[in-house]
């Protein structure tokens, strides 16, 4: 038999995006992946789609259309209890239902060609393919069933009818209502396709930009050992990775940022179904070993062949729509030959579908304790009354307006989710179920909190942040928070460039639309602080600790390759993570400024640091740079940023040395730099200084024949030209940055950069402050202020009025 002879079925290779009417999302998409993607090297397994047309056939064959009417007319989709009675009715009819013979005998045949072509030992992947599935405005992920390793034509029969019942599942009724669906007229076709066996490989999701922000530059991809299903049920915390798009397309290969997971638990086959009793338990979760749960589930090699799958999906997607259409897909690792495929690509149908320039920031008025943390799940902010909810069968306790507290959700939860301020659950990642919902309601959710079900109580009023990053935090009380929104399309860029302040990579994405003009200072030290917690000395030198630090080193570093590649890929990748956020505008990335008493505080650091009676001025900057106390420390950050500009691709990383108090420092440092690869003006690097010493000014003639540009820092500065502690409470009434004689210091460190044609900016807080020292900087020609993100928009605007009056003044 031909293909063409089928009635029933349409093999993958007949079958493109158009066809959803006939075979619904998934298995168009197959379709037009198998035939337009595999000759560009993305896998994709053979199948074939038993059609809408066939789900028709069956119903009509039984006379089951009244019965299903009689089973869903008048139906009150909001009472849950009359949802669950009806939904019951509904896949009764179908399950009663008997299949045509020519439609069993086109499935079997459909199998039996299958296994010409991979072998006796075959078996499927027997999924729902709706036909209104993965329209632009909704996603039916989740909703329908799917039964994996299916090995008889018996089992795959079987398994097909459950898929046709599962059209009218409690989640997927409600789903068509939310979505202005008529339930008789969403067809299910199915999905057979050889199963990869992800169950002794790996599987997970990956998205063609950040889920959270919708920032369109990072492909993210969501990692787990076996089975795809703990990862959308929210079951385990997968490992998590990012890639730069921009710089993948011209030829760089690294993971932009990691995060390794616990993975506590990974889904495995138990049997293959090869009977038609489906009932029967053929897939269990087991738990990790420890070498598992400590090491990445997929090498680096994988992420790259993600990345170019994501990209090449996402561009052929948006080619065919005539308009970008970033990607949701979904992927599979077969243990058994070792390849990565695609097993699914729908469009992305949250923050894709932002419209407009506004930009939404919401911003916490008040702090309280923090309850816990977790993952979080949008950039907004929500307040409520907990309610725990332990059991489906409780969910009709839910009350409006309350925050959603739960081990893990499922479909079945939907119609109280779109009813919550807030959700929390306690295990799941980023592209759990509650996560998706939640994202796609417009809810903030917080996941994999550990602990939530026993940390919070019934009826305690919580406020549910996901607005400071990617750790959402639950405060204790209903906190104030305001919603700051900006019409950008009004918002005209001034002369004066304005930049931000940004240390923390993880709320990195969420600041990208700011209209900025890069990045004007990086702050290391929030990165070795947070990210990698040890002295960089105690990882170069472990044998100079104690057993005890060198056991937790150990810990912290399993891994990577050593303790030294540890080092070097976290600060890489958290400054490249930073710099993606505002690539290829400029990001000014200063090297590490702790004082030593901070970086006692570091793991091993009371090894390696000094007591000093006054840090502040003390060891700290360049000084330290190429002292013998620190300088192999030195020479590991300067390995970092090396990678982030040659290996990863983000040229955009301008250098800053700060507290460097003599020309003769300058020198050495830089000559340092360039014996550990960063020698100024290869590879187009530029370096700065801080101009944060009176020194600078005095001499800054003579220290710009060394540096590119001077960023003035304007609390050291004060501090030095006032001779004012600003750690002391006794004297804080003293130091204003306002002052004219600190004033004076910074119009001669202006005029002398530009005098010298060096970039000028400014990096403290002084502009955002103080309006009027934006005003004097404005007049005397500052090129650049960098601003902490929270006051970049109100300043932009009182810089652009300034400069507006300064033209009228002058007549231009």
């Amino acid at each position: 038999m031909s293909d063409t002879d089928n009635q029933y079925i349409r093999w993958f290779s007949e079958l493109g995006i158009d066809d959803v009417p006939l075979v619904g999302g998934k298995n168009a998409s197959l379709g037009e992946m198998y035939q337009n993607l595999q000759e560009e090297g993305v896998r994709v397994p053979n199948g074939f789609a038993v059609t809408a047309t066939a789900y028709r056939y069956v119903l009509e064959h039984n006379n089951a259309w009244r019965l299903l009417h009689e089973a869903l007319d008048g139906l009150d989709p909001d009472n849950i209890r009359d949802l669950q009675a009806r939904g019951e009715k509904a896949r009764a009819v179908l399950q009663g239902c008997e299949l045509p013979d020519d439609l069993k005998a086109e499935i079997s045949q459909g199998y039996g060609r299958l296994k010409q072509e991979y072998g006796e030992n075959l078996s499927v992947a027997v999924r729902s393919s709706a036909t209104a599935e993965d329209s632009p405005e909704a996603s039916f992920a989740g909703q329908n069933d799917t039964y994996l390793n299916v090995s008889s034509a018996d089992a795959l029969l079987d398994a097909y009818q459950r898929c046709l019942a599962s059209n009218f599942t409690d989640r997927s009724i409600h789903y068509k209502y939310d979505n202005n669906f008529d339930l008789y007229k969403v067809d299910l076709s199915v999905v057979v396709m050889k199963m990869v066996r992800s169950d002794i490989g790996a599987s997970g999701v990956v998205f063609s930009l950040d889920t959270e922000t919708g920032f369109k530059d990072v492909v993210f991809i969501n990692a787990a050992l076996g089975l795809g299903e703990n990862v959308v049920q929210g079951t385990i915390d997968p490992d998590s990775f990012y890639t730069h798009k921009p710089t993948f397309v011209k030829g760089y290969r690294a993971v932009l940022k990691r995060r390794l997971a616990n993975k506590e638990k990974k889904m495995i086959f138990t049997d293959t179904l090869n009977t038609s009793n489906i009932a029967l338990k053929y897939t269990e979760n087991v738990n990790t070993s420890r070498e598992e749960r400590t090491r990445f589930c997929i090498s680096d090699a994988d992420v790259m062949v993600l990345t170019d799958y994501a990209i090449k999906v996402e561009n052929h997607y948006s080619k065919k729509a005539g308009f970008y259409k970033p990607m949701d897909m979904e992927w599979a690792k077969d243990g058994i030959d070792g390849h990565l495929y695609m097993v699914q690509a729908r469009p992305e149908t949250v923050a894709s579908q932002k419209k407009g320039t506004v930009l939404e920031i919401y911003h916490l008025q008040q702090r309280s304790t923090v309850l816990l943390q977790g993952g979080a799940v949008g950039t907004r902010i929500g307040t409520g009354k907990v309610r725990i909810i332990n059991k489906v069968e409780h969910l009709s306790d839910f009350q409006p307006g309350e925050v959603l507290v739960a081990d893990t959700t499922t479909p079945d939860w939907e119609p109280v989710m779109k009813m919550a301020a807030a959700i929390v659950t306690n295990r799941g990642g980023r592209t759990c179920h509650a996560a998706i919902v939640s994202r796609e309601l417009g809810i903030p959710a917080i996941v994999g909190t550990g602990s939530a079900t026993q940390t919070l109580t019934n009826g305690q009023e919580v406020t549910v942040s996901c607005a400071e990053g990617e750790t959402g935090n639950i405060y204790a009380g209903a906190l104030d928070f305001e919603i700051q929104q900006t019409d950008l399309s009004q918002l005209a860029q001034p002369r004066t460039e304005i930049m931000m302040n940004l240390g923390n990579p993880d709320q990195a994405f969420s600041l990208a639309s700011l209209p900025v003009a890069g990045i004007g200072l990086a702050r290391m030290e929030f990165i070795i602080n947070e990210y990698i917690k040890v002295h960089p000395m105690a990882l170069k030198h472990p044998e100079k600790v104690d057993d005890a630090t060198r056991e937790k080193i150990a810990t912290i570093s399993t891994a990577y390759d050593d303790p030294e590649d540890f080092f070097v890929k976290a600060l890489s990748e958290g400054v490249a993570t930073i710099a993606a956020a505002v690539y290829p505008k400029p990001c000014v990335v200063r090297m590490s400024d702790f004082k030593s008493n901070e970086y006692a505080t570091l793991l091993g650091g009371t090894f390696f640091e000094p007591q000093e009676d006054n840090p502040m001025i003390g060891f700290r900057g360049a000084s330290r740079y190429t002292h013998p106390a620190y300088a192999e420390g030195f020479a590991l950050e300067c390995m970092a940023m090396k990678r982030v500009r040659d290996e990863m691709g983000l040229t955009n990383v301008k250098l800053m040395i700060p507290f460097c108090r003599r020309v003769e420092e300058g020198e050495k440092v830089l000559a340092a730099m360039a014996s550990n690869g960063l020698k100024r003006g290869d590879n187009d690097l530029e370096i700065y200084v801080m101009c944060e010493i009176p020194n600078n000014v005095i001499l800054i003639d003579e220290f710009a024949k060394l540096f590119d540009g001077f960023s003035i820092g304007s609390n050291d500065l004060t501090q030095l030209t006032l001779g004012v502690d600003r750690d002391s409470e006794i004297v804080a009434f003293d130091f204003d940055e306002r002052d004219p004689g600190v004033k004076e210091m910074i119009r001669l460190a202006v005029t002398g950069a530009k005098r010298n044609g060096r970039h000028s900016g400014i990096c403290g807080q002084a502009p955002s402050d103080y309006p009027e020292m934006a005003e004097y900087l404005v007049e005397i020609g500052i090129d650049a202020m960098s601003l902490n993100p929270d006051t970049v928009l109100a300043t932009t605007r009182h810089v652009l009025a300034v400069e507006q009056r300064l033209r009228e003044c002058s007549g231009g």
